[in-house]
């Protein structure tokens, strides 16, 4: 049995939100977590991904746990990885703070529902092919939607939410998110915003 509480090492991010079933290039050169790097690559390859909230600068409560799948050592005392996103958690407490601080962690999952999220799931990818549409309107580029998006509804959200980026603060919130339901109803709405933005700057690009 996976235990529910795990010890995790743990790496603060600014502005950056990794979501399950999404990688992420680091480039790490400060000591303490070339240290944390060491260690983590002597064990399980695990370690939890966190962003800073912005307004005391504190790790959030609620993270992801990230597995390294490339790394690179340089002789200038930088690193590179590769990780990608497994499972969110919630850090209970701190049980270490140097040289790179150490969280409890209970893991997360979505409450279960019985509703059918499909007619919803559909709805989001819809806004989202409008929002690539437009973009490339805009760039005067031809993108069309990716051929592997999530059939599963929580896959589609965490898709939605990696790809939100610039806007760390509203990731956060979707990370923290605890309903499949909840987070495409908030995408949607964010989706809606941005289609509609991006309606009108082509409309102006059209005129002149």
């Amino acid at each position: 049995m996976v235990p529910t509480i795990q010890l995790l090492p743990l790496f603060p991010l600014s502005k950056i939100v990794l979501f399950p079933g999404h990688t992420l290039l680091l480039h790490i050169v400060e000591f303490c977590y070339r240290t944390m790097i060491g260690d983590i690559l002597e064990g399980s390859h695990c370690f939890g991904v966190v962003n800073k909230n912005p307004t005391n600068g504190n790790m959030e409560s609620i993270g992801v746990c990230a597995e390294v799948v490339r790394f690179q050592n340089f002789s200038n005392d930088h690193m590179e990885l590769i990780i990608s996103g497994q499972k969110r958690f919630r850090i209970l407490k701190y049980t270490k703070e140097k040289p790179y601080k150490i969280g409890l962690v209970e893991w997360l999952q979505d409450k279960r529902t019985t509703q059918n999220l499909y007619p919803l799931s559909n709805e989001v990818k819809q806004l989202l092919q409008d929002v690539i549409h437009l973009s490339a309107k805009l760039m005067n580029q031809e993108v069309g939607l990716p051929n592997n998006l999530p059939i599963l509804p929580l896959e589609l959200s965490y898709l939605i939410g990696a790809s939100l980026r610039g806007m760390a603060t509203e990731q956060q919130i979707l990370l923290e998110t605890q309903e499949t339901q909840n987070r495409l109803q908030r995408e949607l709405k964010i989706l809606t915003i941005i289609r509609n933005h991006l309606a009108a700057k082509v409309s102006l690009k059209d005129i002149f």
